[in-house]
């Protein structure tokens, strides 16, 4: 790892941050107390284990005093409203033959209003020596019993509220300290090599690595570094793992924080902790200051409705100052990520704050090869393995769908017990991650059948219209995730851009499904909600966004992704009821032109439909290359590996052929690339 510029002071733990209750002085107190309460439990409860006491009156112990039965005894006095009370205890005396000497006996007690004089005859009768007297016990017995542990136990009580109040009051004065954890780069640190698919992105900052190197190479020049980077784009490319590259390319503190720990409950803490966080960071500069989901804390000021404090716009201004306010900041680089550029506050995109934004795109097919490999290097993986191949039918993923694609397919390779991650593994993780899991469940014979006719309309036609930018992957009519059936399409390349023709062949596409119900059963259903749905998306996008109608290149649509309450709440439409009905018109022309496009479609091809809706019906899943087949020569002529996976009838009683009671079939995986099919 490199070292730290020179005459530069090495890290520091952040004085700021709260120092941890000592819990081990807390335990030894309650211990202490524990024993303390067990030691009188003890006192209390175990008292006297001798034998139990025969109980006499006052008139029997004087008599065994006369006639020398007393081994020895104990008077107690007390007075109770002015009358003498005794209580006596002691042992009778027992002669033995041939000794005259008592020896000790049972025990005794006795109680009474006695007289002096009974007193007397009993001292006359004993010996002196065997006669003790003290004052009574009772008041001591009461406070054992009463007072002590009505003490003891609120004493505990008061303990553990002054603790209790102690926390309390040193919590509150830490609500303004800042929650940022302090990384310092190790060993194990994140590099560069361990960041893939974002090549132009590391270019950008790989200058403040440099920087942070060496200072001096940019100070020679009069070069100022960027003060803060702002890391954009969408969920899953790697914008914090690029932001722990550069802490740990350069070696130096790393600052890490969400946008959300800053946001508090009680007014001006947000803007504490934002103080804290830079105060700590000059302390250890030069570091680094990273806040994921800076939108959480960034957003717009006067968003919102009413007059009163705003807890966020108080956090941002605070943040505002601290990265480019009077104080310099020198050797502190804030960077920050989020996916949603948009709705942050001017002030703070501009120069001297974050001085740089980064976007950090979708990996194209040579980053998604990269960040497999990236990926794979902790997994068995079987050298037939091609990434190349996995990398050109995963158009769209991310670097986070790419990771998890390969975890998948370790897990699935493990449960089928095998060594290494093959290309099947790989292949049905990949349908599961883009399209759902399967659900093997019982379909009612009516309900397949209208599924099976459903999907092969969609891929007749995709196939007849499709110009080889999203040709036809699979169809098939095994459940997946919602869906009861699904038309798998994969495109070839990277979609940088869609044409108004290609833009039509897929709203003509997803018209096909229903057309397919209805020419073969007479009706139709429901299920073709969803391609209604996203088929008049895109045509009210071609007509209001595109300029792809009549109506011409005007832009007539309205955001509704990130609306300001304060900003567009009294926003009035921006054209006239006419454009509204001419809109409305072309929309609907679009969605017709298509439907009728593809019904005459289905109808001329009527016998290649009803062929794939058979063979669904038997196999349950189909490849494109069988489609093109049954529209080229009427008949399916490659063999379809695929079995059923539907379970049988509830009242069947025999299970499937040459499978055993209560299993299912498993789905052969098809080939990863996507079958050729005509242009």
């Amino acid at each position: 790892m490199s070292q730290l510029p020179p005459n530069e002071n090495p890290p520091k733990e952040p004085t700021g941050t709260p120092q941890t209750p000592n819990k081990r002085v807390d335990l030894r107190l309650l211990l202490i107390w524990m024993a303390v309460i067990g030691l009188v439990w003890v006192l209390f409860t175990i008292g006297d284990k001798t034998e139990p006491a025969g109980r006499f009156n006052a008139a029997q112990i004087i008599n065994f005093a006369r006639e020398g039965k007393i081994h020895s005894i104990t008077i107690e006095q007390d007075l109770d409203g002015g009358t003498k009370f005794y209580k006596m205890t002691g042992r009778l005396a027992v002669s033995e033959k041939g000794k005259g000497e008592p020896v000790e006996g049972d025990r005794f007690v006795a109680s009474g209003n006695l007289t002096d004089g009974d007193i007397a005859a009993i001292r006359q009768h004993v010996e002196p020596s065997r006669i003790v007297e003290k004052p009574s016990a009772a008041n001591v017995r009461f406070f054992l019993w009463n007072v002590l542990p009505t003490l003891i136990l609120g004493g505990v009580i008061i303990f553990f509220s002054l603790r209790f109040i102690k926390n309390i009051n040193r919590n509150a004065l830490t609500f303004g300290r800042s929650r940022a954890k302090l990384n310092v780069c190790e060993k194990e640190s994140t590099t560069f090599e361990d960041v893939a698919g974002c090549d132009e992105a590391k270019d950008d900052v790989r200058e403040i690595v440099e920087f942070l190197k060496d200072p001096k190479k940019f100070q020679k020049i009069g070069g100022r570094i960027p003060k803060g980077i702002l890391l954009v784009g969408p969920p899953g490319t790697g914008k914090t793992l690029l932001a722990r590259a550069v802490a740990g390319e350069a070696a130096v503190p790393f600052f890490s924080i969400s946008g959300s720990d800053f946001v508090e409950m009680f007014v001006g803490i947000g803007a504490a902790r934002v103080r804290d966080t830079f105060e700590q960071a000059r302390k250890n500069a030069p570091c680094i200051i990273f806040i994921d989901e800076i939108d959480a804390v960034g957003r717009k000021r006067g968003a919102g409705l009413g007059g009163g404090h705003d807890e966020r716009e108080q956090t941002l201004n605070s943040l505002l100052v601290e990265m480019d306010g009077f104080d310099g900041h020198e050797g502190v680089i804030t960077i920050a990520a989020t996916n949603r550029s948009d709705v942050l506050d001017n002030a703070l995109l501009r120069p001297g704050r974050f001085d740089r934004q980064v976007y950090v795109d979708l990996p194209d097919i040579v980053g998604r090869r990269e960040i497999l490999e990236v990926h794979a290097r902790k997994l068995k993986i079987a050298a037939t393995v091609d990434f190349a191949h996995v990398a050109r039918a995963t158009t769209g993923f991310s670097g986070a769908d790419l990771a998890n694609l390969l975890n998948e397919a370790a897990l699935l390779a493990a449960r089928r017990n095998k060594k290494e991650v093959e290309m099947p593994e790989l292949e049905e993780s990949r349908d599961k991650i883009s399209f759902g899991s399967e659900r093997r469940r019982q379909v009612d014979e009516e309900d397949r059948k209208m599924t099976a006719y459903h999907e092969a309309g969609h891929a007749i036609v995709q196939v007849l219209v499709d110009d080889g930018h999203l040709p036809l992957h699979k169809v098939t009519i095994v459940p997946r995730g919602r869906a009861r059936g699904m038309a798998m399409f994969v495109p070839r390349k990277d979609i940088l851009g869609q044409t108004r023709k290609q833009l039509l062949n897929y709203i003509c596409t997803a018209m096909a499904g229903r057309i397919g119900e209805e020419v073969v059963t007479g009706d139709f259903s429901n299920g073709a909600a969803s391609d209604i749905k996203h088929a008049t998306t895109i045509a009210r996008q071609m007509v209001c966004d595109w300029g792809m109608s009549d109506i011409g290149p005007v832009s007539l649509g309205e955001s509704h992704e990130h609306i300001f309450l304060a900003q567009e709440i009294a926003r009035s439409q921006h054209y006239s009821d006419d454009t509204a009905r001419r809109i409305d018109a072309a929309i609907q022309g679009i969605i017709t032109e298509q439907y009728k496009r593809a019904q005459r479609l289905v109808e001329e091809h009527a016998a290649a439909h009803r062929i794939v809706a058979e063979a669904l019906l038997e196999y349950e899943t189909l490849d494109a290359v069988h489609v093109q087949e049954a529209l080229e020569h009427g008949q399916i002529r490659t063999p379809v590996v695929y079995r059923p996976l539907t379970r049988a009838p509830v009242d069947a009683e025999t299970p499937p052929a040459n499978l055993p009671s209560g299993t299912v079939a498993q789905e052969p995986v098809p080939p990863l690339a996507p079958a050729p099919v005509p242009a």
